[in-house]
């Protein structure tokens, strides 16, 4: 397992002292941000759906099997409604040949041929073996080395997984993963499982800010985080000059144990931000929903004020939307504008169901409305640009500002 940092005497010190000031750090709302998490609304329900219609033997489904799982699919409506909002993707019909049938549905051949190259991509060897290594460097942020699934299963929309990875990825690496009993059990006496790593590997033990300064030719600097603050975004004086004495710590990565740190700390407040930060980096979008990264949290014995913190005084390397109904953690570096500054293949494929999901038919043409229309409106805002902080610019001498 990694070994705890050396530190200096004077710099021990300073890992069990708190010097943040008392100063509110507002929240300012981010449009670009915003769009890139509003334009995946109903993304996920809309690919569990046609999962479900996919996984059928006919590969059809009557519609009134879908209203009783909509909880199961998290359908924002009605699934009537649900389907018809989105006609270049299910189709309703009647059975041929069936006195009194009722209305079934199907994908449409558009959306069967984007099925057909989703499964081509999740079967990819390369693709396989880098969930499965994203998988694993989740479970190392443990100190146990391994999650419940239970907790898997919310990150695993956010990770990529196949809908059935148990059955179908983990036996492809079993010198990687396997399951677990947790030595927990539920509220109703039920055994918790879980995921384990079958042995630590030290050469995914890199966080994502270190792999990044590898790449640039910076190994052996002072690792800073990258700080973009939006226009309008103001850091008082005092709060910037914290900020820099905050920066100048050692980073300690995610995977190593920080828990011998006084919890209230600068410095383990430096080490929950680099969790979360590697959380999200392992993420095909950079993004999830706050209660997950509350819930990673806990497991991790973080416990969520300190998660708060984390997102409050840093708005800088983390934007917390409030759109489609829910709070998402965004990583804001991953992020140029609206867009992902390097889109990971799935999202790729994800984009192609949007571009469908927002198609209309106007006077018997498909046309696209939606988020194709708002990324020009966005575009023509002049006055929205974000501010990026140089770190070189947060890397003075801390006595200049002491």
């Amino acid at each position: 397992m990694p070994q705890f940092l050396r530190l200096t005497t004077a710099a021990h010190r300073r890992l069990h002292i708190r010097t943040f000031i008392n100063a509110k750090i507002k929240w300012v709302r981010d449009p670009y941000l915003d769009t890139a998490v509003e334009r995946e609304k109903n993304l996920k329900p809309l690919l569990s759906l046609k999962t479900l219609i996919i996984s059928q033997p006919s590969q059809t489904l009557p519609l009134a099997a879908v209203s009783p799982l909509k909880p199961q699919l998290n359908l924002p409506t009605t699934a009537e409604k649900f389907i018809k909002d989105y006609p270049f993707i299910f189709k309703q019909f009647l059975p041929p040949n069936i006195t009194n049938s009722l209305p079934h549905l199907k994908l449409t051949p558009r959306a069967l041929s984007l099925h057909n190259d989703e499964v081509f991509l999740l079967s990819m060897s390369h693709y396989r073996k880098d969930v499965v290594k994203r998988l694993a460097k989740l479970l190392m942020i443990s100190r146990a080395g391994k999650l419940p699934l239970y907790l898997i299963e919310m990150f695993k929309y956010d990770l990529g997984l196949p809908h059935d990875y148990i059955l179908t990825l983990l036996p492809e690496f079993p010198e990687y993963l396997q399951i677990c009993d947790m030595g927990l059990q539920d509220s109703d006496g039920h055994v918790i499982f879980g995921l384990e790593l079958v042995s630590w590997r030290d050469e995914l033990a890199v966080s994502e800010i270190m792999e990044k300064r590898r790449r640039m030719g910076e190994v052996g600097r002072k690792i800073d985080f990258f700080i973009n603050l939006p226009r309008g975004f103001e850091l008082e004086k005092r709060v910037e000059e914290w900020m820099l004495k905050w920066q100048s710590l050692p980073y300690i990565s995610p995977y190593e144990n920080a828990f011998h740190l006084a919890p209230n700390s600068d410095q383990a407040e430096k080490w929950v931000v680099g969790v979360i930060h590697e959380l999200l980096s392992l993420l095909v979008s950079k993004k999830t929903e706050r209660e997950n990264v509350f819930c990673f949290g806990e497991f991790l014995g973080i416990g969520q004020l300190r998660i708060k913190k984390a997102l409050v005084h840093f708005p800088g390397i983390f934007y917390v939307s409030n759109k489609i109904k829910t709070q998402t953690v965004v990583l804001r570096e991953a992020y140029r504008k609206n867009f992902l500054v390097e889109k990971h293949p799935l999202m790729v494929m994800r984009n192609r169901y949007i571009s469908v999901m927002y198609l209309v038919l106007r006077r018997g043409k498909p046309i696209r409305t939606g988020f194709i229309g708002h990324r020009g409106r966005l575009a023509s805002r002049s006055k929205v640009s974000n501010r990026i902080v140089d770190p070189n610019r947060l890397r003075r001498d801390v006595d200049d500002v002491d």
